[in-house]
């Protein structure tokens, strides 16, 4: 039994098409709704370029990845409709998986890491997803998933390397550039990789000249490193923000974004936390800090963004509790 769904075509994974976001936008219309893009006022000022986000967390799981899920979900075959799907998932690939089970019949089991964000574990079991909590990160929980797919033969359903899963999470940049076509840059965040290759496939097919601008917390950077050295690199994973939070790079996205990625950067955590702060008390909008990525960054890229109309992909706001109280209590 194969663990992993997808082939290779000589030596290289195969990437989704722009044809194929478009299908994937079609498929997912009768259940979602495209998110707001809305211009901030505040963010721009404090920019210094004319600024949208894009807000993802108006989605049912409250992130982006539900995209994916539906699309791919939709497209299992009667024997992996029987058997059911498993994922391994720090919360919001979770999420988007339960979710999209639950809604074509489909058993799910996630596999988490033991100190997963306790409010996205919660909302996994709430979408009847059975969840099981094993490994100190998600790199272990991915480990434990896999060798359950092998062992059960459950259908593995990968975090990024799915081309199904990065054509339904492109949709956010299509629906991006169907209401603003003159964006001059997307920032979007980068854990596994699947939303930032998403949005370089949608952006580089209707307007190669917009840039896309990956980030990552420097302290779970392995998919910046690998950008960088064009092959894969692991690193230390000690990012509070669990939707950065890998140590090991997929490779269908890091495929996709050195062909097609303009840039990437790296912000701290605080960096983050600053943003999610910002993004509450200036825009009164809460996101989690996987979702603040972007604003972090554009922070750190102001001179160059200055005067550019930039769209931001706030992908999540499943935020803990205890993670919001930190954030307030250190102003």
């Amino acid at each position: 039994m194969r663990v992993v769904s997808h082939e290779l075509e000589g030596n290289a994974w195969l990437e989704p098409t722009f044809a194929d976001v478009l299908a994937a936008a079609a498929r997912i219309r009768p259940h979602l709704a495209p998110t707001p893009l809305r211009r901030s006022p505040p963010v721009s000022d404090a920019v210094g370029a004319d600024v949208y986000l894009k807000h993802e967390f108006h989605l049912p799981t409250g992130a982006f990845k539900v995209r994916g899920g539906i699309n791919l979900i939709s497209q299992l075959n009667d024997s992996e409709r029987e058997v059911g799907v498993i994922a391994a998932s720090t919360g919001n690939h979770g999420q988007s998986v339960a979710y999209a089970a639950r809604l074509f019949g489909v058993k799910a089991i996630i596999c988490a890491p033991e100190n997963a964000n306790p409010a996205k574990v919660e909302a996994m079991h709430d979408l009847g997803a059975t969840v099981r909590l094993v490994g100190a990160d998600f790199d272990e929980a991915r480990e434990a998933c896999e060798q359950l797919a092998a062992e059960h033969g459950y259908r593995y359903v990968h975090s990024g390397n799915e081309p199904l899963l990065i054509a339904g999470v492109g949709t956010h940049t299509l629906e991006i550039l169907s209401e603003a076509p003159e964006i001059d840059v997307i920032i979007v965040p980068v854990g596994g990789g699947s939303g930032a290759a998403g949005a370089s496939i949608v952006a580089k097919a209707v307007n190669p000249k917009i840039a896309v601008i990956g980030v990552q917390s420097e302290n779970a950077p392995s998919a910046y490193l690998s950008w960088r050295a064009g092959k894969r690199v692991e690193a230390t994973n000690s990012t509070w923000a669990e939707g950065l939070a890998t140590r090991t790079p997929f490779e269908l996205p890091q495929q996709i974004l050195r062909r097609l990625l303009d840039d990437f950067i790296l912000v701290s955590d605080d960096a983050i936390s600053a943003a999610v702060y910002f993004l509450l008390g200036r825009n009164r909008t809460l996101v989690e800090g996987a979702g603040a990525a972007a604003l972090a960054a554009a922070f750190a890229l102001k001179e160059r963004l200055a005067g550019l109309r930039v769209a931001l992909i706030l992908s999540g706001g499943n935020i803990s509790i205890p993670q919001l109280k930190t954030i307030l209590d250190r102003g």
